[in-house]
């Protein structure tokens, strides 16, 4: 049962990681001084694309430093249903996918965690649930969770200004939500629409979006009221193939896990071996996931202006959001032992299995594995804002919030669990790679057939995690217009954040791998039979007549109960009645930053038009505190094979650490026109990018169960520094009519203090091994060499009672068992360094009179890191992740109030991940469409597609055919109207 317990927990994270996903980083919105341009003062009215292309395109013209940006196209209108898929149109911007809808941005290479989002110049909190394993960690920003309708637009800044926030390497993406006082008088709008998910495994449910924004201005237009809010519940599935990897291993080696070498048994049975020197890797385990969920998003912002004079405006506003998800997987997969296996292989240097498979003897399990989580985001903000515009060319600004975010589970039974199950009658299976959805299948021993009659409960994990994110913070801005020819403008400034993030996380682990109750104790009726074909059906092989036929629907709160009932699994839960788990992982960090700048515009003839100079510096400090309460453990038991649980009591302790860090950071943008309606522009700067959270997080804590000859821990470090990147940029582009242009880039990043991981091999807290322990020496001297597990720990216990756990079945370490050894991992600050560099072309043209138009745009990114999947797991390897080229395309209609857009988006293959061995996510490409009509009386009606050629996700690892996931695509539709007034 070595592998069964990987298995479930792997299940879980998978899971639990698309849930958390779905859940995650849930923004705040809030208000400040900063807006778009109000067009409506020059009498004329423009709305649709056409009206957002424009504005973008004068934002683009007229900003210094290279900025792009996206305007909404009328009051309550964005040009997507989703911010994400929004950003991908701008060059360089490319967005992950959660479960069909964007979630996640890359910007000229650099992932989420390395790129900032602010709301009206404000920094955010985020939270997240994270994944299964630990406590969460991250900063990334999930777009998915934003309902459109209340953002006038989203500003990309891709280099670096003194008067912005720092934390941004790739990028900072201002997102701007509209003011009363932009809009004279009463008009606002209200759209509904029906989204048809074809995803849905069960049915296909029609479900309601609902959406309205409205603002009105009094007293002359001198106080200003705005109420904002959406509503959006969808219901969608999604299926997916999951692959774990043994480590990359060379052809000559001869270890647990790898290919039978000449002449030893077993080696008849592969074909094409990988030679000496070749990588390869062998799959550990593989499986169905199906995933069901329902998502509930309730967005709402209200906004309070007043204008006393002209010159001064108050603003106070307060927004509310929540994300409120419901998951539920159902699994089912196997595990290799590598013993009495047959493959076959690709070519070198680095090999890839054209199939995988092994024969059993009795008693194997399949995998059967059922998994549930409820979470949800709450999200708070306040905030004020006064701006004074002065005598004499002086302005001031006063801005200030508090802002929480907190993710928690809604479910009695924690965040992420996972409950296993099996039937043990497993006797060859295979797995073939050399279809897009790898085909797994089995054959089963007579009487041991996939029916219900058959399952018997094993091991289950109940993960429960918490975050919270609090932000404070205060600034006071400033500025001077002067009327001199030497200089143009002064700003000045200062913010103090205060940012204090609480994470904790804890786990309930029966590893009874084994199995608990027997099939007959086991009522049939938990597990209802389902199609893999069907469910699984939009790639090649998922209609293989040999794949697994069947996988089940499993009531797992029906067997949670059955086995709390029997068992007593959720026994050291926070509760009765509940299974979550206590907190054996409770860590604080508070950020401390002061940040002030000082910035000078300066504008002189030069070419045909006045060329403008920027200077501005920066200074932060900020100051870290981070303080961890964490378990200590008591003991060990040994549940059999490779695994050994580890056993907690009350007792903790409390560690706080603290580290302290400043930069100077420089930012000088210069642009000219050359000729009439060509600018030129140069940019220099310096970026930074913070560490995540669980880097910086103290304390130690242990990974279970315990792995003999591989067990694992970590600790954080609040010391680190952060990233640090030298920017130059360089572009030319040419504006040749009001809604059309051509631009070219280039940009160069010179990126250091890139986190590493040092790593001590020690005992920890005087855990003993049980499996190498006295007693169980003995056990197999007396047994024989060829002993299970089970033969082993039965024979302790009948010789030693004292030493037996009957709660895990299992044998109790002694103070006299060999020690543990762990290997735990701290991060530092690496001298590793890496440049990336690139092209950005881009075109926007509007054919004429016609209504036709076009956005074309393609970026090149290169980087002088790569993985190098050739090489031995045990080699150190550094590389970016993320790095990737990515294009767009999109063809528009907009006229006499019918439009109409096709949009293809396309991301190129892209490192996404790597410990020893690296995760690739293959290159991809998505279609999007939609049409509406408006009618005079300001009535529109219009219908969506998203992804409509069901455009399929998958990974690979060293090789094309190490897939360790692969998803078929689903199309989502919605149609509606919209109401304008």
């Amino acid at each position: 049962m070595k592998g069964f317990a990987r298995r479930v927990r792997s299940i879980s994270a998978i899971s639990v990681s698309a849930l958390a996903l779905l859940s995650s980083a849930q923004p705040v919105l809030a208000q400040s001084a900063e807006e778009l341009p109000d067009d409506s003062a020059n009498g004329i009215v423009v709305t649709g694309i056409r009206a957002s292309l424009k504005q973008s395109l004068d934002i683009k013209r007229a900003g210094q430093g290279v900025v792009d940006a996206i305007s909404a196209e009328d009051i309550g209108k964005f040009p997507d249903t989703n911010l994400a898929e929004s950003l991908q149109r701008i060059t360089g911007v490319s967005i992950d996918r959660n479960s069909g809808e964007g979630s996640t941005v890359t910007v000229r290479g650099f992932g989420p965690d390395f790129n900032l989002v602010i709301l009206n110049g404000r920094q955010m909190p985020t939270s997240t649930l994270g994944g299964s394993n630990g406590a969460p960690a991250s900063r990334s920003f999930d777009f998915g969770n934003l309902a459109s309708e209340g953002i006038s637009g989203v500003e990309v800044y891709k280099s670096g200004r003194a008067t912005l926030a720092s934390g941004g390497i790739g990028s900072v993406i201002n997102i701007k939500t509209a003011r009363p006082l932009d809009r004279n008088g009463f008009q606002g709008s209200i759209g509904a629409k029906a989204v048809y998910d074809t995803s849905r495994f069960d049915s296909k449910p029609i479900t309601p979006e609902v959406s309205g924004i409205v603002s009105d201005t009094f007293a002359d237009g001198r106080i200003g009221i705005l109420l904002s809010g959406a509503y959006q519940l969808r219901k969608g599935s999604q299926a997916q193939f999951a692959a774990g990897w043994r480590e990359g291993y060379l052809g000559n080696e001869n270890n647990w896990g790898s290919l039978a070498t000449p002449g030893s048994p077993g080696f008849a049975n592969i074909t094409n071996r990988p030679g000496p020197t070749d990588t390869y890797q062998v799959t550990q385990n593989a499986g169905y996931d199906f995933t069901s969920f329902t998502r509930e998003r309730i967005n709402g912002q209200a906004v309070l202006q007043f204008k006393p004079t002209d010159t001064l405006v108050a603003t106070v506003d307060y927004t509310y959001s929540s994300n409120k998800i419901d998951a539920r997987t159902n699994s089912i997969g196997v595990w290799f032992n590598h013993g009495d296996t047959s493959s076959s292989w690709t070519d070198g240097p680095a090999a890839g299995p054209n199939f995988y498979a092994e024969q059993f003897g009795p008693g194997k399990d399949l995998a059967i594995t059922g998994a549930v989580a409820a979470n949800r985001s709450v999200n708070n903000s306040i905030g004020g804002n006064l701006k004074w515009d002065g005598p004499g060319g002086l302005r001031l600004e006063l801005d200030g919030h508090h802002s929480t975010a907190e993710s928690k589970p809604t479910s009695p039974y924690g965040s992420g669990i996972a409950v296993g199950s099996a039937i043990f009658g497993v006797q060859s299976q295979r797995v073939d790679f050399t279809t897009d959805m790898p085909v797994i299948s089995v054959t089963m021993a007579p009487g041991s057939e996939i029916n219900a009659g058959n399952i018997r409960p094993a091991g289950n994990a109940f993960r429960n995690a918490y975050m919270r994110d609090r932000i404070n913070e205060v600034s006071l801005k400033g500025g001077y217009d002067f009327d001199s020819s030497i200089i143009d403008s002064l700003d000045f400034g200062v913010t103090y954040t205060d940012n204090k993030v609480r994470t904790a996380f804890g786990v309930i682990q029966n590893d009874t791998w084994g199995g608990t109750l027997s099939s007959a104790d086991t009522p049939d009726g938990l597990f209802g039979l389902r199609s893999v074909p069907e469910d699984l059906k939009g790639m090649e092989g998922s209609q293989d007549p040999s794949i697994i036929p069947n996988y089940f629907d499993i009531d797992t709160v029906g067997l949670i109960q059955l086995l709390d009932s029997r068992l007593g699994i959720c026994g050291s839960a926070q509760a009765p009645g509940t299974c979550l788990a206590k907190y054996t992982a409770d860590r604080t960090v508070q950020e401390k930053t002061w940040a002030p700048y000082i910035q000078s515009a300066h504008k002189f003839d030069l070419g045909e038009d006045v060329a403008n100079l920027r200077l501005g510096l920066r200074y932060e400090r900020t100051t870290i505190d981070s303080s961890a309460l964490v378990p200590i453990p008591t003991g060990t038991v040994w549940t059999g094979g490779n695994e050994t649980a580890i056993l907690y009591g009350s007792a903790q302790a409390f560690a706080s650490l603290s580290g302290r860090y400043e930069n100077w950071l420089p930012a000088i943008d210069f642009d000219m026109s050359p000729i009439r309606n060509v600018k030129l522009r140069a940019s220099y700067s310096h970026t930074i990018t913070r560490p995540d959270y669980s880097s910086m997080q103290g304390g130690t804590t242990l990974d279970s169960p315990i792995r003999i000859g591989g067990s694992t821990g970590a600790s954080g470090n609040p010391g680190l520094l952060p990233y640090k990147s030298k920017n130059i940029d360089l572009s030319a582009e040419w504006y040749y009519g009001p809604t059309s242009y051509v631009s070219v880039g280039y940009f160069n990043k010179s990126v250091g203090n890139f986190i590493s991981q040092t790593q001590v091999n020690t005992p920890a807290f005087a855990l003993t091994n049980a499996a190498a322990g006295a007693d169980a020496t003995a056990a197999r001297t007396a047994l024989g060499a060829n002993a299970s597990a089970a033969d082993i720990v039965a024979f302790i216990a009948a010789r030693n009672p004292s030493s037996f756990n009957s709660a895990l079945n299992g044998i109790n370490g002694q103070a006299t068992d060999p020690l543990v050894n762990f290997i735990i991992t701290r991060p530092t600050n690496s001298d590793q360094k890496a440049k990336l560099s690139g092209w950005e072309f881009a075109i926007q043209h509007n054919f004429w009179e016609t209504g036709f138009g076009t956005i074309l745009n393609y970026t090149i990114v290169n980087s002088d890191t790569q993985f190098d999947n050739t090489q031995r797991y045990t080699v150190p390897q550094f590389a970016v992740q993320g790095v990737s080229d990515s294009a767009n395309a999109v063809l528009y209609y907009d006229k006499n109030g019918l439009q109409g857009r096709v949009a293809y988006n396309w991301r190129g293959s892209f490192l996404s991940g790597y410990g020893f061995d690296p995760f690739y996510t293959n290159g991809y490409g998505q279609f999007d469409v939609s049409a509406s009509y408006e009618f005079k009386q300001g009535l529109t009606v219009f219908i969506e597609g998203i992804n409509v050629t069901n455009a399929d996700r998958s990974g690979h690892m060293r090789n094309d055919q190490t897939v360790f996931f692969s998803a078929p695509g689903y199309a989502r539709y919605a149609a509606g109207a919209r109401f304008k007034f």
